[in-house]
Order: C-alpha cells, then sequence, then structure tokens
C-alpha cells in the first residue's frame, strides 16, 4: 500500500501526493528494465544461429519443430504448427540499413550485437543473465521481508470474487482509471500481472535458460528432466521471453493512458499524485 508523508500538507484535493513507489521499486524498475532490453536483443542475436523450436531433449534441421522462422529464395516466412505466414521484409528475409538483403530471421536493429555473431549475442546475453537473476533475488527477498508483497501485492480475499475480477476488466477496457485514494493502490489485475512476472515468469526465464546449459546437464541433469529436455527448455524460454515483451507493451498503453507524466514521475521520485475523484473540489 503506498505510504503517505505525514508532514507533507497538500495545497488541495486535486495536488494530493502520496509516496507510492519505495526506493528498491524503483532502482529495481529500472535496473529490471534495461536488463530485460539487452537480454532479448542478445537473445534473438543467439535465436538467429538456429531459429527453430522443439519440445523434447533433441533437435536438429532435420527434425520436426513447432516453430521455425526462415526463408525461401525469394520469401521469409514465419512457421508455427503447419500455420505458415509471409514475412518478407520483416523476419526471415530483409534489406538492412546498406541495402543488402538477409537471411537471418530476426533483422539486426533488433538484436545486439546489430552485426551477426554468435559469440558476442552470448557474452551479452550471459552478462546480463546474472545482472537478471542476481537484482531479481534481492527484490524478491525485499518483496518478502519488506513488506511489498503482504502490503501492496498481497490479493485480499474480496479480490478473488470472479465478479470484483470482470469489473477490473471491464474498467480497464473502458478506459476507467481509478481516481482518489483507490488510484494509490494496485488493483487485482495488477496485483496478479505483478506476482506473475516476479514469481513465476523471470523465474521461469532463469530456470530454463539454466536447463539450456550444457554445465547443467552435468551438475543438475534434474532441471533439464524437469522441462523435459534442453529443447523443450529452450521453447518455454522462448514463450517466456515474448510473453514478458506482451506485458511490456501492455504496461506502456496502460502508462500512456493512465498519465505518463505522473506515472513516470512517481517511478522516478516516488511520489504519486492523486488524480481527482469525483465530487472533490478544484
Amino acid at each position: 500500500m503506498a505510504q503517505a508523508d505525514p508532514s507533507f500538507a497538500p495545497p488541495s484535493a486535486a495536488e494530493r501526493r502520496v509516496y507510492r513507489h519505495r526506493l528498491p521499486t524503483r532502482i529495481w524498475h529500472w535496473i529490471n528494465a534495461a536488463t530485460l532490453l539487452v537480454l532479448l536483443m542478445s537473445g534473438l542475436m543467439i535465436f538467429n544461429a538456429h531459429p527453430r523450436l522443439y519440445w523434447g531433449h533433441y533437435g536438429a534441421n532435420v527434425d520436426p519443430a513447432w516453430l521455425a522462422i526462415g526463408s525461401t529464395p525469394d520469401t521469409g516466412y514465419l512457421r508455427i504448427g503447419a500455420a505458415r505466414i509471409d514475412t518478407t521484409g520483416v523476419l526471415g528475409r530483409w534489406t538492412d540499413a546498406a541495402g543488402v538483403e538477409k537471411t537471418w530471421a530476426f533483422p539486426g536493429w533488433a538484436t545486439i550485437p546489430t552485426r551477426y555473431s554468435l559469440a558476442d549475442g552470448r557474452r551479452w546475453h550471459l552478462f546480463f543473465a546474472w545482472v537478471l537473476a542476481i537484482s531479481l533475488t534481492l527484490y524478491m527477498l525485499w518483496s518478502l521481508f519488506g513488506g511489498h508483497l503482504k502490503n501492496d501485492l498481497h490479493v485480499r480475499r474480496a479480490e478473488w470474487s470472479p465478479r470484483h475480477i470482470w469489473r477490473d476488466v471491464k474498467d480497464h477496457a473502458r478506459l476507467r482509471f481509478p481516481s482518489g485514494e483507490a488510484a494509490a493502490r494496485y488493483n487485482i489485475l495488477q496485483k496478479l500481472s505483478y506476482i506473475g512476472v516476479i514469481f513465476v515468469a523471470l523465474p521461469l526465464m532463469i530456470a530454463t535458460g539454466l536447463a539450456m546449459s550444457p554445465g547443467m546437464d552435468a551438475a543438475a541433469p534434474w532441471l533439464v528432466d524437469l522441462f523435459g529436455g534442453r529443447q523443450s527448455a529452450r521453447s518455454l524460454h522462448f514463450i517466456a521471453a515474448w510473453a514478458l515483451v506482451l506485458f511490456f507493451f501492455i504496461h506502456i498503453v496502460m502508462v500512456l493512458l493512465a498519465g505518463p507524466v505522473n506515472e513516470i514521475r512517481s517511478m522516478i521520485s516516488g511520489w504519486f499524485r492523486l488524480p481527482r475523484a469525483k465530487g472533490d473540489g478544484a
């Protein structure tokens, strides 16, 4: 729950502010944003080395892939199962800034580095994977023992009501954002999405990343077996990564619609200006 500064005397209802985001949340938010961007872009470079996904322990060019990004002499394509989509100019076959046609799965502007280099992509990816793992561990510990999980993210019994959840879904769909004191608290959709990211999606990314490491085959084969094989771990890693990308885009859209200046300022300074509730004076 947002913590108000008792020494702060707001001049009017329209200007009321609360201390919404504590320092550890703000630091982790920006470190996590930068880290995930680098991990995504370097991960796409690694994917370019073999742009096919499989289930099980093994996978190579001759094996049936459930997802593939490739090219023919004239087109680029994305294939998921039996469905095939023409992606010429975007995926599989595209033209770089110098006008040279390339056949990597993902274009250079979306990868780190921008040129093809599997070795460099792995260096970037592994370094920032450690940044993610360490920062996430510290943030999870602070959330558990610092009160963030209990005070901000804990889902109350009444919030589990299907009627309550459905009302929140409709309010978001109609762009009806909370105002007054309600704006200082996380709603049920925010709580579920943040819990899902912090305690499910990001740990899954780390665990599946470890399961793809050859060293883990020897040190902890049970982890590889837990995901059904290295290729299954790679597929789950890819799916989780794009689930995080989807969360990011929804998050950005909600920030823009709710008032980007107030939202971004609160994630920098911690102070959030409460939107005026109906009936409040000017």
